[in-house]
């Protein structure tokens, strides 16, 4: 075993502890597609006084943390996102009517004075109602230690604050305090506030002003002992001093202005998913991924006997790897997430496939050389393809994540780690376990053991019928723009069919304990006033209700009027786009996809001649159309999660013309007199194995997503298997012959032959020649 063999080895070795420690220790944090709950996007919105950016934002993000705290929801998330929007998880919330009221309301933020106190453990005799009349209300509230605190009437509201910020006194030796200061009339009344408490002896609780936001209090200091009756704190001189961390002044602080100036917003998006739909979305990708990897880890077996056996071993390391980055990294595992991590384990050979097919290759030119030798050539020579295969997927992946909304940031952050631990599963693991087989006597000398020294079936006939597949390129261009006219005919005809995500509205989905059909639920619907509802089945027997603009009290007036003739109706998912909302992420849509196209042809064509990246680039876009036809004569939606598997396909397609096109040109480089038409059909001819086995791995994996996924992953498995199918046939019979129309028209000449090609020209031994000379 060699030294790089042996670093190979303990480098694999130690990174599959690492991830097995990992997948043992930890919890994968699931999105709320997964668990079930609601998730809201805020959109902040300007006020006649402020104006919605990110300061203003946060601060009614800390405002609606508080809220949210108040509910009890089990680990509610609140982050920003942008500028000025707000994403709200509410795990195991089912009915979000309640959060939506709370969240809607607009801040409530004032000053009291404090009459009395009731010590935490005992009951205060009467806890005084609110009087009529606006701002004289009395109330009972706990302060931050639990005391129970009488509280006077609202005598400053939160609209009187002009500032609130937080500092170090270091001087005064006072530690992390709250500098507050109002407005010109509002700082006449903290004055008197003030002054009044001062009133009472020092230690008194009547001593202290309650600061109270959304009926809770926040803060409720002690006036200083310095400051004398009716003399009060001046505006800009009041601070809030108490034992603060950094943390908690800051908070204070944010607490203080937020209720000063709220931002109103607006619920743009919404989605509910019920913990069954969950849970049965894991245990369907569980098993797609059970069987569909068996299937791969077979199939590749059978067709590299040994050393597929070995990939099969490496396939099965990838799946922990990625797995254990997943959960290392805190990564939200979504519904798209998880099919994506499914279909990249069908995906993982591709490496493989490619690095055995040149081994085979080798091995069959050079029949003398050694399993070893052949093998190091087939993953030398296999590296730039992979390499660019691989790049293109991450582009891909990159447009997904920095584009996409929602769950489909996750496939895409799933995509892209799922593709760095395929290429360390092959290149490292595999070669590893292959390099050491390859090393014993016995895998040597029987040929028909290890899989690559004899060629295999598809590249035998290939071989034996030599097919002159580009003698007239432009009828196979023909056939091309012939399925690309049926597709558009597809859209222009019945439609594309946009889901609620891009058109906006709102799409729910109901469970009922009695069956009911579409037509009887149609008509019920419409009895209770929902006559516009598109009414469709969905799953087993369940019924999707899809409707315009609707809030949440009507979407239970339409759940109620649904049980009547259904019985116990249960919601298993529900989505909300607001009509802005729709309108944006149909612009990012369109947007992802012109930039999937130019990022692909920009790196193409810096890895190619140009005239070999505008033909992947037509060939892609072939795909697109195919597919977004296909879905239109079938009448299926186009939402988020098609478009997550429209820009794999997009990868997937050039990943396949990246393949046909590096061997075109490493043959062109080595043969320049070589009419292109030939080079071109020799290039097709020795990459169909490889292009055959990766899409087997793949069509494995998919078949079972698309069998056992329900329907939140079969139309994510359908597009997919028709964009690899269309993709196959695009890289072999439009890119190729694409590229040979454009080089018609120019003259640039062959592609200068670097050193792998002076090495593939260098004059063959003959068997019994070693090599060496004197």
């Amino acid at each position: 075993m060699t030294r790089a063999t042996t670093v190979r080895a303990v480098l694999a070795a130690a990174v599959l502890l690492v991830s097995v420690f990992i997948t043992l220790t930890m919890s994968p944090r699931l999105g709320l597609d997964l668990q079930g709950g609601t998730r809201m996007v805020l959109q902040a919105e300007d006020s006649a006084t402020v104006e919605a950016n990110r300061e203003t934002t946060d601060r009614t993000l800390e405002v609606l943390r508080q809220r949210i705290d108040s509910l009890g929801v089990a680990e509610p998330v609140l982050t920003r996102s942008g500028e000025d929007r707000i994403i709200v998880e509410l795990p195991d919330v089912q009915d979000p009517r309640q959060a939506a009221a709370v969240i809607g309301r607009t801040a409530q933020l004032s000053f009291h004075a404090v009459q009395g106190a009731t010590p935490p453990g005992t009951e205060p005799e009467s806890k005084p109602e609110p009087e009529s009349g606006s701002g004289s209300g009395r109330l009972t509230l706990p302060d931050e230690q639990g005391t129970q605190l009488d509280l006077g009437p609202a005598r400053l509201s939160g609209a009187g604050v002009k500032d609130a910020t937080a500092s170090f006194e270091a001087q005064q030796a006072a530690g992390w305090t709250v500098k507050l200061d109002f407005h010109k009339d509002a700082g006449k009344d903290w004055t008197r506030l003030t002054g009044e408490a001062a009133c009472h002896p020092a230690g008194d609780e009547r001593r202290r002003v309650a600061i109270v936001l959304d009926e809770k209090v926040i803060s409720s200091p002690q006036v200083d002992p310095s400051v004398g009756c009716q003399a009060g704190l001046p505006s800009g001189g009041t601070q809030i001093t108490g034992s603060f961390s950094a943390k908690e002044a800051r908070d204070l602080a944010l607490l203080i202005k937020g209720g000063a100036l709220p931002v109103p917003v607006e619920i743009v998006e919404q989605r509910t998913v019920g913990p069954t739909l969950g849970a049965a979305a894991i245990d369907a990708s569980a098993q797609a991924a059970l069987i569909g990897a068996a299937a791969t880890a077979l199939f590749i077996t059978f067709v590299y006997r040994l050393f597929g056996a070995l990939a099969a071993v490496a396939l099965a390391a990838y799946g922990v790897i990625s797995y254990a980055a997943l959960v290392g990294l805190g990564v939200t595992l979504t519904l798209p997430g998880l099919a994506g991590f499914v279909l990249a384990i069908g995906m993982a050979v591709d490496a493989n496939v490619l690095v055995f097919e040149r081994a085979r290759e080798e091995c069959q030119d050079r029949p003398a050389r050694s399993l070893r030798s052949a093998l190091t050539t087939g993953f030398q020579k296999a590296f730039s393809a992979v390499a660019d295969s691989n790049i293109t997927t991450l582009l891909a992946a990159g447009l997904l994540f920095f584009l996409g909304s929602g769950p489909v940031k996750g496939f895409g952050v799933t995509l892209a780690i799922g593709v760095v631990a395929s290429m360390f599963s092959a290149l490292v693991i595999a070669r590893a376990l292959t390099e050491i087989a390859a090393g014993s006597r016995f895998v040597s000398d029987y040929r028909g053991v290890n899989g690559i020294a004899r060629p295999g079936s598809v590249r035998t006939w290939l071989t034996r019928k030599d097919p002159q597949l580009f003698r007239k390129p432009v009828r196979w261009l023909v056939v091309s723009t012939a399925l690309v006219a049926v597709a558009v005919a597809g859209i222009v005809v019945r439609g594309v069919d946009l889901g609620v995500e891009f058109t906006g509205g709102r799409l729910v989905e109901y469970s009922t304990s009695r069956p009911v059909d579409v037509e009887t639920a149609r008509s019920t619907l419409a009895d209770a006033g929902f006559g516009d509802a598109e009414v469709t089945t969905a799953g087993d027997g369940d019924i999707s209700v899809r409707t315009g603009k609707l809030d949440n009290d009507g979407e239970h007036t339409l759940r109620e009027a649904l049980a009547t003739e259904g019985g116990e109706t249960t919601k298993v998912r529900d989505e909300l786009i607001g009509p802005s909302l729709g309108d944006e992420l149909r612009r990012n849509a369109l947007i992802a996809l012109s930039v999937a196209v130019f990022v692909q042809l920009a790196y193409l064509a810096m890895r190619f001649r140009w005239t070999f990246a505008v033909a992947s680039v037509v060939g892609m876009v072939h795909d697109v159309v195919i597919v977004v036809g296909a879905f239109a004569w079938l009448g299926r939606p186009v939402d988020g999660i098609f478009l997550a598997a429209l820009l794999t396909v997009i990868g997937y397609s050039v990943n396949d013309s990246v393949v046909v096109f590096d061997r075109v040109r490493e043959l062109w480089a080595g043969n320049r007199k070589t009419p292109l038409a030939t080079i071109a059909r020799r290039a097709v001819l020795q990459t169909v194995p490889r292009t055959v086995n990766t899409g087997m791995g793949a069509l494995f994996i998919l078949v079972a997503l698309a069998v056992l996924g329900g329907d939140s992953l079969a139309d994510f498995a359908l597009a997919l298997l028709i964009g690899i199918v269309v993709g196959t046939w695009s890289s072999v019979f439009t890119a190729v012959p694409g590229a040979l129309v454009l080089e018609r028209t120019t003259g640039a000449p062959p592609p200068v032959p670097g050193k792998a090609s002076r090495r593939a020209r260098a004059p063959r031994r003959a068997p019994l020649d070693n090599g060496a000379r004197v």
